[in-house]
């Protein structure tokens, strides 16, 4: 086997895992539960095995750790949210905020840098205006009105730094990456409106976790890509 082909075999695995985990979303919430840690880990192996294969000159280490700990911090966070209470909502919350913080480090060195002030500008208003609007929407309200305000905001600063990317660069990478993060945030205002808001039949374990998953897989492919150079 082929050096550069060794990432298949992490790759395979957490394929299966995303659909062992899928199948128990439908009809199984303790096959679910039990192989939902190991996704993010499996990912992460694939990721690190992949960029050890694909060593080259132009590799940007610094973007490939990033990637590496945004990956690592979902892990946690998919971890925390398995438990029941506050405690863990919130520190699940908490984590997955660290691990985007990451990943707009990584986009945004490149995406960000030497923007306009105006630019900016924009980005942070969206950045509010998604804040109300989803504390509109769930109607969140008490001691989670500033934590889900302030996560709200790093999810629509995620989608700004690839979407700065993707409208200055261009390129497969970046609008792999638009995407990525567009589903994220779609995922976690699922979560959001099934937690706080009106029960809606159709924003079931499954829906949430299939844009999870592409999200994130999404997101590894396009940083791969962005770490080692790749339009």
């Amino acid at each position: 086997m082929k050096r550069n082909n060794l990432w298949l075999i992490p790759c395979a695995f957490f394929l299966i895992a995303c659909v062992l985990n899928l199948i128990g979303c439908i009809s199984s919430v303790e096959l679910e539960r039990c192989i939902k840690p190991s996704l993010m880990p499996l990912l992460c192996v694939t990721s690190f095995v992949w960029l050890v294969g694909h060593n080259c000159q132009n590799t940007d280490y610094k973007a490939a750790c990033l990637l590496l700990c945004g990956q690592l911090f979902g892990f946690a966070g998919d971890t925390a949210l398995l438990g029941n209470g506050f405690a863990f909502f919130a520190g699940g919350i908490g984590l997955f905020l660290i691990g985007h913080i990451f990943y707009i480090t990584l986009f945004g060195r490149k995406s960000l840098k030497g923007i306009k002030p105006w630019q900016w500008a924009v980005g942070i208003a969206a950045g509010i205006a998604a804040t109300v609007l989803l504390a509109v929407l769930i109607g969140a309200n008490g001691v989670m009105l500033a934590p889900m305000g302030i996560y709200a905001f790093v999810l629509t600063m995620l989608i700004f730094s690839t979407l700065m990317g993707a409208i200055r660069f261009g390129g497969l990478t970046w609008w792999m990456l638009l995407c990525g993060a567009c589903l994220f945030t779609f995922s976690d205002a699922l979560i959001a409106v099934r937690n706080f808001g009106t029960i809606i039949p159709f924003l079931n374990g499954f829906v949430v976790m299939s844009t999870y998953l592409l999200a994130q897989s999404l997101l590894a492919i396009g940083g791969l890509r962005l770490a080692t150079q790749k339009p």
